[in-house]
């Protein structure tokens, strides 16, 4: 088989779209929704593998900027629609892709890649970790209450358009971003992302509907969500709340919201599929007993430029380890690494001294936003402690005080 791999022109994009929604399979999307990935897609960062005439492989990225810990928002390639025909499996065509693209990346000095994972055992040959965990929430509001702080009451709220309330949800969001690693700046375009409302994306549910948690006249939270209708037949009302998203700028405006959500009329419980696994409603509520809950990966994270990497972030206690790193697919990051650093900055740069800890770009992707600790990755074999001390010193340094979490898909 002879194959290449070539830059996305702009007139074969609806030619590779095709290919990508064919390799995922079911129906294909909305005309709205591919209107906005064909507006969002960086045509200059995308790539098809061609056999012939025909595109047999699909790979594109984003450009981001990914909060870490500390609060910097560092540049990073944000890896998406990846797809091989199934004509075209187990032939190379993906390592190929990620090749190319991890080269790229480096050539454009993003010191990192991400991506969420449509079968996640697929990215750790190419030196992708776990970082992030999300939770699913299905809450019994029947049994269920909510501890409410000092102030909720304070709180007005006011049901407005999606589309008319987005400058104000989009400036909350920017204020919650560097405070959790994690999640995403919005670059232009993307405020659209959180208002697509075709019914394929309902669930059954009505339109999406927006509420806006005011204090004084001014905007400190709000929650989008759309109210799916189910009577039975003997127990009348039994809706279900789908919540979109939900963010706050403080205890109370938070707490607002859910009293909100909890309080709808004809419904009895509120499902919301991602929230961080330290999410404060699970401090709010009851019983937990009562809630469905469920945890699955979010955001894989790989560096590409280790030294970059570990100096663009600030660490939660002093440290100075050096780091031997194994790095088969991108091999500029092999060797011995000295990171320095605590809460005000660090540095990173290649030595010659004896390492102090063992562990592959992949273990180092899964703990750089400190969502898992390198203790626990010692323990299932995947670090390795050179110099007594040195793993609980980076394992330390290493945490963040919030659970890292990516707030969208991409």
């Amino acid at each position: 088989m002879t194959t290449e791999v070539r830059t996305l022109q702009a007139e074969q994009w609806d030619d590779w779209y095709g290919k990508l929604e064919r390799a995922f399979g079911g129906p294909p999307e909305s005309r709205e929704e591919r209107a906005l990935w064909r507006e969002l897609t960086e045509c200059e960062r995308s790539l098809a593998v061609w056999d012939g005439d025909e595109v047999v492989g699909t790979a594109g990225a984003f450009s981001f900027r990914l909060s870490v810990p500390g609060g910097a928002l560092v540049p990073a390639a944000g890896v998406t629609m990846v797809s091989v025909q199934p004509t075209h499996r187990r032939r190379g065509v993906l390592t190929s892709m990620m090749r190319r693209q991890l080269d790229d990346v480096r050539v454009a000095g993003e010191s990192l890649a991400v991506l969420t994972a449509s079968e996640p055992a697929i990215y750790g040959r190419f030196g992708y970790g776990l970082a992030t965990e999300q939770v699913r929430l299905e809450i019994d509001t029947t049994r269920v209450r909510l501890g409410l702080p000092a102030g909720t009451d304070r709180v007005r709220l006011r049901i407005v358009s999606p589309a008319a309330a987005r400058e104000a949800c989009e400036a909350v969001y920017a204020q919650r971003v560097a405070a959790r690693p994690g999640m995403l700046a919005r670059q232009p375009g993307w405020e659209q992302m959180p208002l697509l409302d075709p019914k394929s994306m309902r669930d059954g549910a009505g339109e999406l509907l927006c509420v806006l948690a005011e204090v004084d006249g001014e905007v400190r939270g709000y929650a989008r969500y759309g109210v799916k209708p189910i009577w039975g037949a003997a127990t009348g009302p039994d809706g279900a709340v789908l919540v979109r998203d939900v963010e706050a700028l403080d205890p109370a405006a938070y707490a607002a919201l859910w009293n909100f959500l909890f309080g709808l009329d004809l419904t009895s419980s509120v499902r919301i599929r991602s929230r961080p696994a330290d999410d404060p409603v699970l401090h709010l509520i009851s019983d937990i007993r009562r809630c469905g809950v469920g945890i699955r990966d979010g955001l894989f994270l790989r560096t590409v430029d280790v030294g970059a990497a570990l100096e663009a972030r600030t660490y939660a206690a002093p440290v100075d380890v050096v780091l031997d790193v194994e790095d088969a697919f991108c091999p500029w990051n092999t060797g011995r690494w000295r990171l320095a650093g605590d809460a005000k900055g660090a540095t990173c740069a290649r030595t010659t001294d004896p390492a102090d800890l063992a562990l592959s770009a992949r273990e180092l992707g899964t703990a750089y936003l400190g969502g898992f600790s390198l203790s626990a990755l010692a323990a299932a074999g995947r670090v390795e402690e050179l110099r007594a001390g040195a793993l609980a010193e980076a394992s330390a340094a290493f945490g963040s005080d919030v659970r890292p979490w990516l707030p969208h898909g991409f």
